[in-house]
């Protein structure tokens, strides 16, 4: 099964994203339901592997973190491929993705090695817009990356499948490991 881990975002963060996405000028807008913050990506994993990343995700001990949304940007290899809303690396962040990594690793899943930067996928292109979807999308952009901020307070990590077909990908969460409240 293809996996990820990922923070789930609370529906008042979803209720701005989701009306910023629905003024994005090209792209395919990415649902509601699939905005998510990526910690890591699994691939393709086995029943055997999910159990044993299961157990050590629930051993994982990290305060609840505030996670703070700052403008948004393309990803580009060499032509735009995502917007996303940018996410600050806090250090409280990356050191929850860092525990997250080991966990996986240490279940016997191999991860690819990849800069984390996190974001929240916004919209896709399967081509890079050109000519006046271009103009268009270098305007929202411009009106709206520094506009973007957006904050809030994560508490729980989750196992996330993802089944690919026609359409959006389906994304069912296997199972949901608290962060600690800190008081």
């Amino acid at each position: 099964m293809r996996c990820f881990i990922a923070i789930t975002l609370p529906e008042a963060a979803l209720d701005q994203l989701e009306a910023l996405a629905a003024r994005i000028p090209a792209g395919r807008i990415s649902p509601r339901e699939n905005m998510h913050l990526t910690l890591v990506f699994l691939d393709e994993i086995d029943h055997d592997q999910a159990e044993e990343l299961h157990l050590a995700l629930s051993e994982i001990h990290h305060p609840a973190l505030d996670i703070d949304i700052k403008g948004l940007d393309l990803f580009s290899s060499p032509t735009p491929d995502l917007l996303f809303a940018a996410i600050d690396p806090s250090p409280a962040l990356v050191h929850l993705q860092e525990k997250v990594s080991t966990a996986a690793r240490n279940s016997g899943i191999s991860l690819k090695r990849r800069r984390f930067r996190p974001h929240v996928t916004l919209a896709r292109f399967n081509r890079a817009p050109t000519g006046p979807a271009a103009e268009r999308l270098a305007e929202f952009l411009g009106v709206y990356s520094l506009e973007m901020t957006l904050s809030f307070h994560a508490e729980r990590v989750s196992l996330i499948q993802s089944e690919l077909g026609r359409g959006p990908s389906r994304y069912t969460e296997l199972a949901a490991y608290d962060l600690i409240s800190v008081i």
